[in-house]
């Protein structure tokens, strides 16, 4: 009996010993795990990439772009075209624009959006069919170079068309970089200072939300998309296009770079009352059906 006894009591102090080993060796690498010296870094939450600053102009918000005659430029405006007129005449000359030749006219293009540059689009008129237009773009201060946007010579362009051009596209992008870096942009306006530039007297369509106050039914409000992988879209209707209205769309990288630029016609609806009497339907009646017959009580036997 007691050596029953006892067999139970060293059974018993067997299992204490078991348990108190399994828990100490589970909470053994906890206390390891404190002891080491590991260098913690919080993880900063992903940011999504925007193409421009948080500061760009809201969608909607159309800068529009003023036209000055040589006359209604400021005296400062008009010195500096002075100062950089041998250079236009050089520039102009090297793409075959006949400077040197007939009357030709200027008036300033004036940009919101590109407030470091003037630009000056000058005309030569012939008469119909024989119309030469290009566009100077003079930097202020110094920094940068007088650049030429070749848009007609005698009613042709010079290469593709203007606003589709890539020289224009790649002058462009080189007046946008001379600006101020630092300055948040105003890419509606950016984008009709690019029309006016290549050749257009762009007016964008600013539409009420109501359909019965819209004052031009087939225009399209300007509209600043942003796609997934960053960049931007800006797209406007030219309401001031003649004949027809023109819509404009350009492609911005995520740097702000022009990588596209389009300009096609706006297409438009043509709705015609029909009169009440021309709404029936012409030409000789059909035959009637199995069905028709069966019910007038003629079917067949």
């Amino acid at each position: 009996m007691a050596q029953s006894r006892i067999l139970s009591l060293v059974l018993a102090a067997l299992s204490i010993a078991t348990v108190c080993a399994s828990a100490k060796s589970q909470t053994a690498p906890a206390q390891d795990l404190s002891a080491t010296h590991l260098k913690v870094r919080p993880v900063p939450d992903a940011v999504t990439p925007l193409p421009f600053p948080p500061g760009s102009a809201a969608p909607g918000v159309v800068v529009p772009v003023e036209y000055r005659t040589a006359d209604q430029m400021t005296q400062k405006n008009r010195d500096l075209v002075a100062d950089a007129e041998s250079s236009i005449g050089e520039h102009v000359g090297r793409v075959g624009l006949e400077f040197n030749q007939g009357a030709w006219t200027y008036q300033q293009v004036v940009c919101p959006a590109l407030p470091n540059h003037l630009f000056l689009r000058f005309l030569r008129n012939n008469g119909t069919g024989d119309v030469s237009v290009f566009t100077a773009s003079i930097p202020r201060g110094g920094e940068g170079r007088v650049r030429i946007i070749p848009i007609q010579l005698r009613g042709y362009s010079l290469f593709s068309p203007a606003p589709i051009n890539a020289l224009t596209i790649s002058s462009f992008n080189h007046i946008r970089a001379e600006e101020n870096p630092e300055k948040t942009p105003d890419w509606f306006g950016t984008g009709l200072c690019y029309a006016a530039l290549a050749g257009a007297h762009p007016q964008a369509a600013d539409l009420a939300q109501d359909a019965e106050n819209q004052k031009f039914q087939t225009a399209v409000p300007a509209v600043l998309q942003v796609p997934v992988g960053g960049g931007a879209i800006v797209s406007f209707t030219d309401v001031a296009a003649a004949p027809r209205r023109m819509e404009w769309s350009m492609t911005f990288d995520r740097k702000g770079r022009l990588l596209k630029a389009t300009h096609l016609p706006v297409g438009q609806l043509a709705v015609k009352a029909v009169p009440p009497g021309e709404a029936e339907p012409k030409g000789a009646p059909l035959p009637p059906t199995i069905q028709e017959i069966d019910a007038a009580g003629n079917g067949f036997k």
